[in-house]
Formats: C-alpha cells, sequence, structure tokens
C-alpha cells in the first residue's frame, strides 16, 4: 500500500465534478420550452402546468440530502455516476414515450411525462455532491473561488439548453430534439466514470491504507477537510448546528428561486407577452439563467473578501427589487419586466456562491452532509414555487403571471432578514471555521 499513488489533481477534481453536474442540471429545462405544447395537448391546468414544469426540481433536491452525505463516506465519483445513471433512464423513458405517441399524447399520459420528470432530475442533485468532491478537493482559502467556478459553470446548462432546445423543436422537432439530448446525457455520463477522480482521502481509503495514515498522506497533498463519520453520522453531525438551517432557507429564496424562475420565466415571456418561445427562451437565458450562473463566480470570490453575510445581504435586496419591479411592469411594460428579471438574475446567482462559501465555514468537518441539507432542501424551493405562481395564474388570469412575484418579494424579505442576524453573529468571521 506504500507504494499506492493517487490520481488526479485539484483542477482535474473541479473540472470532472463541473461537467458531471453540467450534464445533470441541464435537466431544470426539461419541460420549460415545452410547456405551452403540452398545455394545449393534454388540457392542463395552470397549477399542473407548474407541477409539471417543477417535477425535476423534487427528486433533484430531496436526493441532494443522502446522496451528499453519501460523498463524506464514499467520495464524489459513486454518487454523482450513480444520479447520471438514473437520470440517463428517465431521459431514455421519455424520448421513448414522445417517439411512440407525440403529438397524439392522452391526458393519462400526463403523469407518465410527469413520472420521467422526476426521474430525469436526479441529474440535478448532482450539485450538492459536486460542492463537497470540489470543497475536499482544495484548502478553505481557495474553496469560495473553487466553488464559485464549479457551480458557475455547471449553472450554465439550463440557460444553454432552455436556448437551445425552442430552436430545435423548430428545426428538427420535439421527438428528436429529446432523443439527442438522451444521447447527450447518455455520453457524458460515460466521460464522467471514465475521468473523475477522488479527493486523496477517499482514494487512499478504498485502497486499504489505515484510516490515520490516510489523513496524515491526504494532508501532505493538500487536502484539508477530511470526514470524521458515516453518512448518518455527517447529517446528524451537520443537522445540529442552527446555521444549517439559516443556510437551507437563504438557498431555498437563492438557489430554489433560480431553479423554479429557469423553468417559470418562458413561460412568462410566452403567456404575458405572446413572445415566441425562441425568443422567450433567449431572455430567460440571457436575462437570467446564465446571467445568475456567471455572476456566481463573482459571488464566491467577492465571499471570500469581504463576507459571505454580508454579500448575501445586498444580493438578496437586489432580488427584493427585481420581484417589486416585475410586479410594476405588470404584462404590458416589457422594457421593466426584463430589468426586474435581470435584477432577480443577478441577485440570485451572487447569494448563491454567497450561501455556500459559508458551507464549509460553519461546519466544517461534515461538509458533505451539511451540503446535503442546504443543497437538497434549499433547492425544494424549486419544486414548491412554481405551482404556487400557477395559482396565481387561475385567481387572476393572465395578470397573474406578474402578480405572482409577490412570493419572491416576501421571501427575499425573509432572506435579507437572516442574513442580517447570520452577519451580525459571524461577520466578521471571514475565512475562520466556527468552533464545534
Amino acid at each position: 500500500m506504500k507504494d499506492f499513488e493517487v490520481k488526479g489533481s485539484p483542477q482535474i477534481g473541479l473540472i470532472m465534478a463541473t461537467f458531471g453536474f453540467f450534464i445533470g442540471f441541464a435537466a431544470v429545462s426539461l419541460y420549460g420550452p415545452v410547456a405551452k405544447n403540452l398545455k394545449e395537448i393534454l388540457g392542463l391546468s395552470g397549477f399542473l402546468l407548474g407541477l409539471l414544469i417543477a417535477a425535476p426540481n423534487l427528486t433533484g433536491s430531496l436526493l441532494r440530502i443522502p446522496f451528499a452525505a453519501w460523498v463524506d463516506k464514499v467520495g464524489g465519483k459513486i454518487p454523482l455516476a450513480t444520479l447520471l445513471t438514473l437520470s440517463v433512464i428517465g431521459m431514455a423513458g421519455l424520448s421513448t414515450l414522445l417517439y411512440l405517441y407525440y403529438p397524439d399524447l392522452e391526458p393519462w399520459m400526463y403523469w407518465l411525462i410527469l413520472f420521467f420528470g422526476f426521474l430525469s432530475g436526479c441529474g440535478i442533485a448532482t450539485f450538492s455532491v459536486g460542492i463537497a468532491q470540489t470543497a475536499y478537493w482544495f484548502p478553505e482559502s481557495k474553496q469560495g473561488f473553487a466553488l464559485g467556478v464549479y457551480a458557475g459553470v455547471g449553472n450554465l446548462a439550463p440557460g444553454i439548453f432552455g436556448m437551445i432546445l425552442p430552436f430545435a423543436l423548430k428545426e428538427i422537432g420535439l421527438t428528436t430534439s429529446y432523443i439527442l439530448w438522451f444521447g447527450f446525457l447518455l455520453v457524458g455520463t460515460v466521460i464522467y466514470i471514465i475521468f473523475a477522480k477522488d479527493a486523496p482521502y477517499f482514494q487512499l481509503i478504498k485502497a486499504g491504507v489505515p484510516r490515520e495514515e490516510a489523513i496524515k498522506k491526504a494532508k501532505e497533498l493538500g487536502q484539508e477537510l477530511i470526514p470524521t463519520g458515516s453518512l448518518i453520522e455527517s447529517l446528524k453531525n451537520s443537522a445540529r448546528h442552527i446555521e444549517t438551517w439559516a443556510l437551507v432557507a437563504l438557498y431555498f429564496v437563492s438557489f430554489g428561486g433560480f431553479l423554479a424562475l429557469t423553468g417559470w420565466f418562458i413561460v412568462f415571456w410566452v403567456q404575458s407577452y405572446d413572445m415566441e418561445v425562441r425568443h422567450a427562451g433567449l431572455l430567460m437565458a440571457f436575462g437570467f439563467s446564465l446571467l445568475a450562473s456567471v455572476i456566481r463566480i463573482f459571488g464566491g470570490w467577492i465571499s471570500d473578501k469581504i463576507g459571505g453575510e454580508l454579500v448575501s445581504i445586498i444580493a438578496f435586496f437586489m432580488v427584493l427589487v427585481g420581484a417589486v419591479v416585475i410586479m410594476t411592469g405588470g404584462n404590458t411594460n416589457f422594457s421593466i419586466s426584463l430589468a426586474g428579471e435581470i435584477l432577480m438574475g443577478a441577485g440570485m446567482g451572487i447569494s448563491n456562491g454567497a450561501v455556500f462559501k459559508l458551507v464549509p465555514k460553519y461546519v466544517p468537518h461534515a461538509t458533505g452532509g451539511a451540503a446535503g441539507w442546504v443543497g437538497g432542501l434549499g433547492a425544494f424551493g424549486g419544486f414548491v414555487v412554481p405551482p404556487i405562481l400557477g395559482l396565481f395564474v387561475e385567481t387572476h388570469g393572465i395578470l397573474g403571471y406578474s402578480k405572482g412575484f409577490i412570493v419572491y418579494v416576501m421571501l427575499s424579505m425573509t432572506a435579507i432578514f437572516i442574513s442580517a442576524v447570520l452577519w451580525r453573529a459571524y461577520g466578521k468571521e471571514i475565512n475562520k471555521p466556527i468552533e464545534e
């Protein structure tokens, strides 16, 4: 065992974790671009439409909890590869259904489409797995930037797919578009399995190196974070920290809100302004999803400098203002609505980077478990919010698309309050882990 050589590097670890997250996270945009088609064919209500758009986010959020904690036991490669494989199965089922029956779908097939959405959403859960995997590769002083790059690049997937899919639908049709998506996911999963490497500690443990010796060797190779327990212990350990639940609430607003609006904004533009789905996809991508993804890198970087708590306060205020602006624009002022979308995208992106900078700071000895709670329950907002927005549409008609943003006004105000409490308590401790 003394001759065992650790493979990979922090750079390779970051690249492959980001790649795995990217190909799995694209499922956020699974049904948004085709929502109008499915709504008309299946005769869906506003609530059922919102539920369909949100479907991938249910499994994509809840599975983050056990799978992220699993990282503390076996490293990131096996959990992430498992999630991608489940997503491949979901996309295979959806592609087959569309190939056999589209456009002659029967109303009962809605539930089958919903099920395949749940299964495809397993790929979204790769986020918290990759977060823990990346955190184990990098020292704490560089985690903010590394995690910002990881999440920022990975988060580009929904925007890119939400932008490309509407054009593909027009040029090659819905069925062929989803079959190609399935092929992309399948090939990407194989590439990840071949090239991904776990952080040094996990490689040494798998090679049979005794724990104490593995810890010593891993630290010599630059790995600062070392897991301290099993999957259940990691979840229990992180759950004991009140800060973990504060971060869950913040992430529910920032990332859960991001997931919800990535699918919903396409519907918003199509229904509110009678826009072509291709143009709506471009507006969602450039005005919200891609913007939030890229600026997340800045959010992680600036959090390294001035602290994630202060950055969160500023970012959630931007979300608040953006939501108010969209409500003000209603369904008649395109420029005002677009400005609101951009503000919300920037605010959510920055706050996403800030919140996950705080995870290893607050829970350094159970980062995987904490990432599971925060990433899982926080991302649950992506499933909860769209059906609520759909209820506003049912109640207020076309005006409900703008009135529904009162939900984000309330959520962002709550997030600002929580961030202020954390800033008052821990704001001066920028890079120093909180004692157990």
